[in-house]
């Protein structure tokens, strides 16, 4: 298994980036790939510890530690193979993936985990240079007809394992080009968006049709689609923003849901023209962003790019540690302090323990965010939150973006029109059957587990996948 010795003797490489000066000059990539030599030598440090707990910290269960030891040994294609057994899209969990596997890693007890997130990048990102990433396409095929509405990665992942089944599967996008979130709400910086479109030109070639601009629920019934197809998979994600019920949030101009924002910039990447009367921009503004996570986070980079004059982040929650205690949080994600590239671009303050009390401005533009400091106590088994006295101050803002997450899917529309039960307020689904309570529909991704990562939606996508196909067929050769 990779080398015996080789976490002793070499030591934890992380991914290098250009200079903050550089990158926030475009938004294209900005991280510096590593030599094969390098990815090797990282690959040679996973050791042979018994139970890779990594497996049960990666959502779709990558077989690490063999794809590890293939890289080490110079058996990339090999490595190659086994990374695509679990995960259909390596090059997009390659780069947006936060890596619960890393916090897994044995090693990670001493801090050192092994590189598995730049492994799985540079796996596969040679796997398509060197022509290796081929359409699978079924010997057989069974009339079956399946539509998965939703393209992003957990429709994306479910529409190319039914394809291969030998099934005919149509994708159904409401928006104008398919990727879902990996399209419009994950920056260009992170992720361009040619890797979405080689992977659609293979899912085509596999059978998969795709059909943007075609809003189920709004522009097409979803009736009509239920009539016409033998299953039908909601892949529609989590897009029901958490708002901001503060005093002057609808009175000025200038507090805009973060996704909104970034789509926007995305759409100009990709050639687009934005309208000036609905146009946000950050430029030469006092930007700020609240919300703690990946969001903000991007918000922030966004942000920096457009020449904002300024951008500050709040969170609500207290600020965590800056190391986790091992001995309790391993092998399990820990509560600690993450700064991203974002944030070492450029933003001015990271507040934490605050809430927002209401927004003022001037001639029906905001000018001001006011807030209070908060202290969080336990009480009976539940952390209550409480303001601190003496503690309100107030913000110079112009524009203020929301990035609280996301509450549940959007219920107007496709699911009321197929009349599918909720449960908290998602499709209410089981990750066995993934089957609605509606005949012949099922349900994957952030619209029935809640707002989530992208590795999540793709393992939802596999599995129900595999639940179609079983409903469909008897019986069923997928993955689960």
């Amino acid at each position: 298994m990779g080398k015996p010795t080789g976490f002793m003797e070499l030591p934890r490489t992380e991914r290098h980036y250009a200079s903050p000066s550089d990158r926030i000059q475009h938004y294209r990539e900005f991280t510096l790939a590593p030599s094969e030599a390098e990815v090797a030598e990282q690959g040679s440090r996973c050791m042979d510890c018994g139970i890779p707990f990594c497996h049960n910290g990666c959502p779709v269960n990558n077989i690490i530690p063999d794809w590890n030891d293939g890289v080490y040994r110079g058996d990339w294609q090999q490595a190659l193979e086994i990374l695509h057994s679990t995960n259909n899209f390596p090059e997009f969990t390659g780069r947006i993936c936060p890596a619960p596997c890393e916090a897994a890693c044995t090693l990670n007890l001493q801090d050192q985990p092994v590189t598995i997130k730049s492994i799985e990048c540079a796996i596969i990102d040679k796997g398509w240079a060197m022509g290796w990433v081929k359409p699978q396409i079924p010997t057989q095929r069974t009339g079956k007809r399946v539509a998965v509405i939703g393209s992003g990665p957990s429709g994306l992942a479910c529409a190319q394992q039914l394809a291969r089944a030998g099934h005919e599967v149509t994708v159904y996008e409401k928006n104008d080009r398919i990727g879902g979130l990996l399209r419009y709400g994950i920056p260009d910086f992170k992720m361009e968006k040619h890797l979405i479109d080689r992977r659609i030109a293979q899912m085509q070639a596999e059978g998969v049709r795709f059909r943007p601009n075609s809003h189920i629920g709004t522009d097409i019934s979803a009736q009509k689609i239920l009539a016409e197809y033998d299953a039908v998979v909601l892949a529609v994600g989590s897009e029901k923003p958490r708002d901001l019920e503060v005093e002057g949030r609808n009175e000025y101009q200038g507090v805009y849901y973060a996704m909104d924002f970034l789509r926007q910039q995305n759409k100009r990447n990709a050639g687009d023209t934005i309208a000036e009367d609905v146009a946000i921009t950050a430029t030469d503004k006092h930007v700020i962003v609240i919300g703690g996570g990946d969001t903000g986070s991007d918000c922030i980079g966004t942000s920096i790019r457009q020449g904002a004059a300024s951008v500050v982040q709040l969170e609500i929650l207290p600020q965590p540690p800056e190391k986790e205690n091992k001995l309790l949080t391993w092998p399990l994600w820990p509560n600690k302090l993450r700064t991203t590239s974002s944030h070492d671009e450029g933003i001015k303050k990271r507040y934490f323990s605050v809430n927002t009390q209401s927004v003022t401005g001037k001639d029906g533009k905001i000018t001001h965010l006011n807030a209070v400091e908060v202290e969080w106590k336990q009480e009976g088994g539940q952390w209550k939150m409480s303001e601190k006295q003496g503690s309100a101050f107030t913000l110079e803002a112009d524009i203020v973006f929301l990035a609280m997450g996301f509450v549940h899917p959007v219920h107007e529309g496709l699911l009321k029109e197929l009349g599918v039960e909720l449960e908290r307020n998602n499709i209410k689904a089981t990750d066995k059957q993934y089957q609605t309570s509606v005949d012949k529909v099922f349900a994957a991704g952030d619209g029935r587990r809640g707002q989530s990562l992208v590795v999540w939606a793709i393992r939802e996508g596999r599995q129900a996948a595999r639940a179609v196909d079983e409903y469909l067929m008897g019986s069923s050769d997928l993955p689960r």
